[in-house]
């Protein structure tokens, strides 16, 4: 067994062209601020990946944490501008170390900051993709941490592993790995319980899976176990592998590329649904609709697109082509999609058949509320 997965980690490995690695606020941090001697390991192995032919993007943590630490505070900020504040103070010194230690192998890197906003509007979405191209044909390291010092409503994407499972996504990268601040996921929470055993490989992220994810975050990150495997579950059904490691680890990259039995490997899974529908999923919903048990099943099983005819309620005031998530009356989160018609208009049109469209609306533009293409349906497990 453990011959097959040395050569399936290896296998892995050497495919992967181009990979996005994202480190953890955990990992990246010290007493004193940056970890310079994380951010000098970094430098040293993704130099050496690039010498191998290899593209590497890098997110990274650590604005907030650093400018905490930078100003010596030792409570945990409450306000968003007080996080926002330490963002803007942290920032700075996060890139130059990270411009110092990549300069060293002769190597260029490129700030670029993110926020959800960015990510959302399919325009700038797309536009940050050809800068990302851009770059890497260039041979430059981007650099991309979340813009805390903007974001208006909450400083919450989960430690940027939101931002990296969608970064996957737009560079088509090969792999995605996440360096964290513990050895991948155990069967309980390693810091809680000594007699936690290491799970190196997960082939297919199930129920068991996810009550196996501790949601407890770590010291200064934001984005729990719990919520890291969502965001896999995600990126693996992009035909994606991700691994979980510890980025505090001496050659970390080193040793997963060298096939050695660290960190969790999650497999990709066969059944790939497009890059489209994952940035989808990141969108932030603008309404509700609640939609019947027949509907569910139609969207969920039979991947069918959502009808007038299924749904019960509409909650929200919403446009065209905004982001709209479905649930069932239970208030259960079916998925994300597009809508193609305005909230006052599927008000007008709810439970009614398709062809009752245009005699209510004095027009059909659709027969779908929400066209399947536009929908991304949470995988049942």
């Amino acid at each position: 067994m453990m011959v097959n997965q040395k050569l399936t980690r290896k296998a892995i490995c050497d495919r992967a062209k181009r990979i996005v690695i994202k480190v953890g606020s955990s990992v990246i941090t010290a007493e004193g601020g940056v970890n310079l001697n994380v951010i000098d390991g970094l430098s040293d192995e993704i130099s050496f990946l690039k010498a191998g032919g290899r593209e590497v993007v890098l997110i990274s943590s650590g604005a907030i944490a650093s400018g905490i630490k930078k100003m010596g505070i030792k409570r945990r900020l409450a306000s968003l501008s007080e996080q926002q504040a330490a963002a803007a103070i942290g920032q700075g010194g996060l890139i130059q170390a990270y411009e110092e230690g990549f300069a060293k192998y002769g190597q260029h890197v490129a700030q670029i900051l993110i926020t959800r906003d960015d990510l959302a509007n399919r325009y700038r979405y797309l536009n940050a993709r050809n800068t990302l191209f851009t770059l890497l044909r260039w041979g430059v390291i981007p650099i991309i941490n979340e813009n805390d010092t903007v974001a208006v409503e909450e400083i919450q994407f989960g430690d940027n592993d939101k931002i990296a499972a969608l970064i996957t996504g737009i560079v088509e990268a090969d792999l995605l790995i996440l360096l964290t601040d513990i050895d991948g996921l155990y069967d309980k929470d390693p810091r809680i319980h000594p007699d936690a055993h290491h799970l190196p490989l997960v082939e297919r992220i199930d129920q068991k899976i996810k009550k196996l994810a501790n949601s407890i975050p770590g010291r200064f990150g934001r984005g729990g176990m719990a919520s890291k495997i969502q965001i896999i579950k995600d990126v693996t059904r992009l035909g994606i592998p991700v691994f979980i490691a510890n980025g505090r680890e001496p050659l970390i990259l080193h040793k997963i590329f060298s096939g050695e039995n660290v960190g969790t490997l999650f497999l990709p899974q066969s059944t790939h649904f497009p890059i489209r529908k994952h940035w989808i999923s990141s969108l932030k919903p603008k309404g509700e609709l609640v939609i019947d048990a027949g509907a569910v099943k139609a969207l969920v099983y039979n991947r069918k697109s959502l009808l007038p005819s299924g749904i019960k309620l509409v909650r929200g005031v919403f446009q065209v082509g905004d982001p709209v998530c479905c649930v069932d009356e239970n208030r259960r989160l079916i998925g994300i999609g597009l809508v193609n018609y305005a909230s006052s208009d599927i008000e007008k049109i709810k439970g009614l058949k398709t062809s009752e469209i245009s005699r209510v609306l004095g027009f059909k533009n659709y027969d779908e509320v929400i066209h399947r293409d536009n929908l991304y349906v949470i995988e049942p497990d």
